[in-house]
């Protein structure tokens, strides 16, 4: 009986030996910018193995200002991208059929930061003035600010003058702009450590202003979503990446180190880091489902720029729950 049992168990040892081990499915995520806490939820799933344990092999590639997450997933680059909403319906109306598949933030840390020695106290005070925009599709917000404001953008008389802002707080510091664009997470933090002081900055939030839009959603195409077996994958990078969220809001300080054992350029601190993923806490939501309600919101915003909105019709498939509602 016993060399019975022996026997069989060899054959379960071949067996299985013969079968091999089901590769984890591939999955490419591109972010909006390079390797930082605005991102540290992902890359919190990967260090802690959330991904592997969800059967995924995932590739997250840094964004940079040459590069446009839109464009990446046309070209087949990415199955998922993290993007702004008016850029995702912008370049949707251009008939690239992005798709909202999830939405960790759920409110936005853009703001214009101006000093107050240029006697700015209100958005009335805007005309006239010069303001740093970033483009790329991070402009649409602020034009349809400026439309509701009813303000051109030409730098005449009855406007303000637009200065195309690099990804610095250079403008406001050496006085070639009077207000810039900031997040609060970020450009923000750079402007005190350049040595201003908050009493010497007059902050207008986005949110505050009733023209906030979304930001870092999750994207994908229509196609990938028609496909059952990346559906399925993408939904499972969904759950795993809110595990990377969860510990990064809760471990906050370990969440910006793992961002920069993941910095390729050299150019983040640690001090800075921690100062983002504490500002990036405030900005998440509780579940990663996107809110109709501010997405329709964005819409409205993006839509109310006078003879020259940034999209000219309301869009219709532009998010979805499928994956969120499969998503553990």
């Amino acid at each position: 009986m016993k060399s019975l049992k022996a026997a069989g168990l060899a054959l379960a040892l071949v067996s299985s030996a013969a079968v091999p081990a089901l590769a984890a499915d591939p999955l490419v995520l591109q972010l909006k910018w390079v390797a930082q806490a605005q991102f540290a939820g992902y890359y919190v799933a990967q260090e802690k193995g959330y991904y592997k344990d969800a059967d995924l092999d995932v590739t997250i590639k840094p964004g940079g200002p040459d590069v446009a997450p839109e464009q990446v997933i046309a070209g087949g680059g990415a199955d998922v991208i993290v993007d702004w909403l008016p850029a995702a319906l912008a370049a949707r109306e251009k008939g690239l059929p992005l798709v909202n598949i999830a939405q960790p933030f759920a409110k936005s840390g853009l703001m214009l930061t101006c000093r107050k020695e240029t006697g700015i106290t209100s958005p009335s005070d805007f005309k006239g003035k010069t303001l740093g925009v970033w483009f790329s599709g991070n402009e649409y917000p602020f034009l349809a600010w400026m439309a509701k404001l009813g303000l051109k953008t030409d730098g005449g008389p009855d406007g303000v003058t637009v200065v195309k802002q690099g990804f610095n707080v250079d403008p406001l510091i050496q006085k070639q702009a009077d207000c810039i664009s900031t997040m609060t997470y970020n450009e923000y933090g750079q402007v005190l450590d350049a040595g201003l002081k908050p009493e010497d900055l007059v902050v207008f939030k986005y949110e505050d202003q009733g023209v906030s839009t979304l930001e870092d959603g999750l994207y994908t195409t229509e196609k990938e979503l028609a496909d059952p077996k990346k559906a399925d994958a993408l939904a499972r990078f969904v759950s795993a990446s809110m595990k990377g969220w969860a510990y990064a809001k809760e471990n906050p300080d370990e969440a910006a180190g793992i961002v920069l054992d993941n910095d390729t350029t050299g150019a983040q601190t640690e001090e800075h880091q921690k100062f983002m993923m504490g500002e990036i806490a405030k900005l998440l939501g509780d579940s990663p489902k996107l809110d109709e309600a501010a997405a329709e919101n964005t819409v409205k915003v993006l839509m109310s720029g006078g003879s020259d909105p940034v999209i000219s019709k309301e869009p219709t498939g532009a998010w979805t729950s499928k994956i969120t509602d499969a998503a553990k």
